[in-house]
């Protein structure tokens, strides 16, 4: 069983600590689905976060949980790898009582007004309102198990505990049993992640517990009404092949929602700022150029549909264009010095604002006290293309092809985010830039710096920069990365040239 915290978090000290103080307390014994529903209703009335860092299933998926909380059904949520079904039923225990009252010591996380097993029920009787109690908080009402090839009824409902027999208990004595993870998850939320997995001989032991919300463990004469929710994950069956969910099994699950990608872009973006982990600046318009590579994979029929592209495919691309743009920043800092405080950070000879009258700045001139953070360019994206393969299934007529399928998807990405950005504008000078064979040379190890020194005072960069959102006074490094970004769109869209030398250096220049 796992919990969101490791650290059992300490109750209010003003909690009753007695039953007797529990009832003076006006508490109310409810049921795990009458807490969900309660508490669910609440946050609609007042219009709170339901459901905290969930993306893009606000109209379609997540209305279909609410509506499976409200009827008080288990639930399984049927998708594709990689569309959030386990952080989606991860966020259902916020839903529970931050704190709720339990007999002390009880594995069963049994209610003081409602004990389940004879060993409470003594204790209860013998006590009455002078009964100690306990408070456990929402992130310990959390059980989860990933149904994987060695799990035994054993591990979910529970078996006989050898100790305990050898310690002199009789075989026929209820403490004897050793319960499993979902007796323990009592008054919780429970969930099984890849339940297809799970052995249709074990799926046999969740009848019960679904349906007549009670266990049985090997000839024991056992009847505890379990209080729980149960919710599931799956990969489409089609797809899968490992397994099948029991056709028994499925008509006890209440409600069985289907789960999805992101439906448009920027949802796709939403996601990636979420959920990313960036060492580094990654600009939007590099981010849209994965966003809409990641679709581009999803959409293509080279890739197996049925398998899918997860969103950890364009988490993990920004998190490598982020890493790219780091390592460069650490290897050309290694090979050369940085600038002197003070400085502005714009190559020598290059225009500053106040000369270059109407054909747009360069950059401003900004004094520099410290390095400036990396920041990612276009041309950092290539890297993903060998790195993450591995998250791609293509059909199988397509061997040997991965990379090259990839790259060319990538460009595609490229050139629609290019026509996306900067549809309109007037680009003549940066094609003017490789007028009478002269080359604007970028690449991997190229510094910022090298880069704007070729180009110099370019007529409409400030209106570029500003519709890739760079703002008026970018770094040498956001500036670098607008720029680059303009040369691969016009190669793109065949306005220039582009050659790839042995050494990982891009030179850009006129078609011939």
């Amino acid at each position: 069983m796992t919990a969101p915290s490791p650290v059992s978090p300490v109750p209010p000290a003003d909690l009753p600590g007695t039953l007797g103080e529990l009832r003076a307390a006006g508490h109310q014994h409810r049921t795990v689905k009458q807490e969900l529903r309660d508490n669910l209703l609440a946050r609609m009335r007042t219009g709170g976060d339901r459901f905290p860092g969930i993306v893009g299933y606000d109209d379609t998926v997540l209305p279909e949980v609410e509506r499976a909380l409200l009827a008080g059904h288990d639930l399984v949520l049927l998708g594709e790898r990689g569309q959030g079904k386990t952080r989606l039923i991860r966020s259902l225990a916020a839903l529970l009582d931050e704190w709720t009252p339990v007999i002390p010591g009880s594995v069963l996380n049994e209610h003081p007004m409602h004990p389940l097993t004879p060993a409470s029920r003594a204790a209860v009787a013998e006590a009455g309102d002078d009964l100690p109690i306990g408070w456990l908080h929402r992130s310990m009402r959390y059980g989860e198990k990933l149904a994987t090839p060695d799990t035994s009824v054993g591990d979910l409902i529970g078996d006989v505990d050898p100790i305990k027999i050898a310690e002199g208990r009789s075989l026929g004595d209820p403490e004897t049993i050793h319960f499993g993870l979902v007796p323990r998850t009592n008054r919780g939320i429970f969930a099984v992640n890849e339940l297809p997995d799970l052995a249709e001989r074990i799926q046999v032991a969740l009848l019960n517990v679904l349906e007549e919300r009670d266990i049985q463990v090997r000839g024991y004469q056992l009847r505890l009404p379990l209080d729980l929710l149960l919710v599931a994950s799956a990969n489409p069956e089609d797809y899968t092949n490992r397994g099948r969910i029991i056709t028994p099994l499925k008509d006890r699950f209440g409600a069985e929602i289907r789960t999805h990608y992101p439906l448009d872009l920027e949802l796709e973006l939403a996601l990636i700022r979420q959920e990313a982990q960036l060492v580094a600046e990654v600009p939007e318009h590099v981010l849209e150029v994965l966003a809409r590579f990641a679709r581009t994979v999803r959409e293509s029929p080279s890739v197996d549909q049925r398998s899918g592209v997860s969103a950890r495919f364009a988490i993990a691309a920004a998190e490598t264009v982020a890493a790219a743009a780091l390592r460069r920043s650490g290897l050309l800092a290694a090979s050369g010095p940085a600038p002197a405080p003070g400085s502005s950070g714009v190559p020598a000879g290059a225009p500053s604002s106040s000369r270059s009258g109407n054909r747009g700045p360069l950059l401003p001139t900004q004094p520099t006290q410290l390095p400036t953070r990396p920041v990612a360019r276009v041309g950092d994206a290539v890297s993903v293309v060998s790195t993450l393969r591995g998250k791609v299934e293509f059909e199988s007529g397509e061997d040997g092809r991965e990379a090259e399928i990839l790259a060319h998807l990538l460009r595609t990405a490229t050139a629609e985010t290019f026509r996306a950005r900067l549809s309109g504008i007037d680009l003549s000078g940066f094609t003017a830039l490789v007028a009478d064979d002269a080359v604007v040379e970028t690449g991997e190890l190229v510094a910022a710096t090298d880069l704007l020194a070729q180009v110099g005072t370019v007529p409409g960069l400030a209106k570029v920069l500003d519709r890739l959102g760079l703002g008026d006074a970018p770094t040498p490094e956001e500036a670098a990365a607008g720029i680059e970004f303009v040369l691969e769109g016009l190669h793109l869209t065949r306005r220039l040239g582009k050659d790839v030398t042995d050494d990982g250096r891009t030179r850009y220049g006129g078609r011939g």
